[in-house]
């Protein structure tokens, strides 16, 4: 196995850089998968039948807490990134740690939310736009908890045996997969949450 020592430590072997760009290709694949749910719902987004439109249930306070949580993530995730480059496990498992906590939290305001939309019976079957739009906000919700659960695997995997080549490299490619749901979710409250709420 030929190591490259001036590159960091997720990308020195071959194995490696494969498969980091084998994970770009895959969220190229999540970019089309979520292309298609925002065509759906911009498609959709007027055709409220007899059910409220965006104006009548989206609310601004959770919405503005899920963003902060989420980008908060981002920004912690970035730290435990830039911890595990200048090797400090301790400052990574924090920082890892408090990523995965605001990742719960906003998980915990979606279904919050969600919950709130059903009691006041807009569900599913109410009309195409809201069919639509839980579609795609759940889509996204079911992304960030099977991120909380590798994040979970993956901090106990580097609790155990701290930074190698293959630690380096899932702590890598978890925060590029992070870093997607932020984007994502930029997406969803510029042009579902804050269209809808004019």
């Amino acid at each position: 196995m030929k190591i490259d020592h001036s590159l960091p430590l997720e990308y020195q072997t071959e194995e490696n850089s494969n498969r980091v760009l084998g994970f770009w290709l895959f969220l190229g694949a999540e970019i089309v998968l979520f292309s298609t749910l925002f065509a759906v719902y911009f498609t959709l987004w007027n055709r409220t039948g007899s059910g409220p439109d965006g104006r009548e249930i989206f609310e601004l306070a959770p919405v503005l807490a899920e963003t902060f949580l989420l980008l908060t993530s981002s920004f912690t995730c970035g730290l435990a990134v830039h911890s595990m480059r200048l090797g400090l496990k301790k400052p990574f498992m924090v920082f890892f740690l408090i990523t995965l906590v605001l990742g719960l939290a906003f998980l915990g305001v979606e279904i919050f939310e969600f919950v709130t939309y059903v009691g006041e019976g807009a569900t599913m079957q109410t009309s195409a736009f809201l069919s639509s739009l839980f579609v795609l906000l759940g889509t996204h919700g079911a992304h960030v908890a099977l991120g909380l659960l590798w994040g979970g695997g993956l901090a106990i995997q580097i609790a155990r045996e701290g930074f190698n080549h293959g630690t380096a490299n899932k702590a890598f490619i978890f925060s590029l997969y992070w870093h997607f749901l932020d984007v994502v979710w930029i997406f969803i409250f510029s042009f579902v949450y804050l269209k809808g709420l004019m």
